[in-house]
């Protein structure tokens, strides 16, 4: 990744080695409950269209990231690595120290009528996501959106965020002139497992209500069921569950994806691994001893698993109809913040 983006402009210092928060960004707290201990640092960043890595191991080549740093406080967040290339620790300042590059619609508005710009496909929510709680307040989508809509230019988001729905509007009219996909991210529907390791998040049944409103109007969407915890999420009756309610939702398809472990979120999981259930922490050793990946033979156990319960449950076959019976919700419903093919 370029990390030149992220740099101050406007400061008045002309030395583009100097970091980030060494050059002024405007930094902010909010007096508000879901912002308690969050930082804000505002810049304006040089870029907002950044290429992948021929490397990376992901189906794009373009992304849109208008913010580093996540509040959904996911615990195995394979980005908070990135947080370390701007002077922060992947743990704690991932959660709270949040970067929102406030010029993102402006610039991604510019950067799609450069000439050289191809009409390339663009993906967003893939590495923090766009829409977390910081959205509600900054309201960057809206305008990247639009330039997106304008320019007729494809484009996919995958969010753990329902603020999505606010912007309906504006995807459906992206949807009539170019192509639009969606995917949320459920890899589990346990209530106590997501308050542990998602607690920034909206309740997964949540998630799932958004991929229903957004196929029913016209924009398909699909569930990254990820990830997939082993020996806390894999069993054969949470897999069928989870497989159940993702087909109930009325989901266009369904990809599975067992946890990976990168460097940054292998730290910050471990830990919370040994204090929340430490007679795993042998068991991961050995998962995850070889590298970030779990074996390829638990991996395909998962997925085959996955793929039968898909096909059992009908996953792609649910009317917008059906996907409106959602199972009914067993507890009452914690207050929340604002906020590719089935194998």
């Amino acid at each position: 990744m370029r990390w030149d983006n992220l740099r101050l402009t406007g400061s008045g210092q002309d030395d583009p080695a100097v970091p980030l928060f060494a050059r002024g960004a405007v930094t902010r707290t909010f007096d508000t409950p879901e912002f308690k201990g969050m930082t804000f640092y505002e810049i304006r960043a040089r870029s907002i269209i950044n290429r992948v890595p021929g490397a990376s191991r992901v189906p794009f080549e373009y992304t849109i990231n208008p913010y580093r740093g996540c509040g959904h406080r996911c615990v195995y967040c394979f980005a908070r690595k990135t947080h370390e290339y701007l002077d922060m620790d992947a743990g704690a300042d991932f959660d709270s120290k949040i970067v929102v590059k406030v010029n993102a619609a402006e610039l991604a508005r510019k950067e799609l009528a450069a000439p050289r710009w191809g009409g390339h496909h663009v993906a967003m929510g893939t590495n923090v996501d766009c829409y977390q709680r910081a959205e509600g307040r900054y309201r960057l989508m809206p305008g990247i959106l639009a330039a997106l809509r304008d320019a007729a230019n494809p484009f996919s988001i995958l969010t753990k965020g329902t603020l999505i729905l606010r912007d309906l509007d504006l995807l459906t009219e992206a949807a009539d002139v170019t192509q639009v996909g969606a995917n949320v991210s459920v890899g589990f529907v346990d209530a106590g497992m997501w308050r542990s390791v998602e607690a920034g998040t909206p309740d997964p049944r949540r998630r799932l209500e958004v991929c229903a409103t957004l196929n029913d109007n016209g924009i398909g969407c699909g569930v990254l069921m990820a990830p997939i915890l082993p020996y806390l999420t894999d069993s054969p009756a949470q897999l069928d569950r989870t497989v159940k309610e993702i087909a109930a939702s009325g989901a266009t398809h369904l990809v599975p994806i067992v946890l990976h472990l990168r460097p940054g979120a292998r730290e910050w999981w471990m830990t919370w691994l040994a204090r929340e259930h430490p007679r795993l922490v042998p068991r991961y050793l050995e998962l995850y001893g070889r590298g970030a990946y779990a074996p390829k033979s638990y991996q395909r156990s998962i997925i085959d698993q996955v793929k039968e319960l898909a096909d059992r449950h009908g996953v792609g076959r649910a009317t917008p109809a059906m996907a409106r019976r959602l199972p009914p919700r067993r507890e009452p419903r914690p207050a929340e913040p604002e906020q590719l093919r089935l194998l």
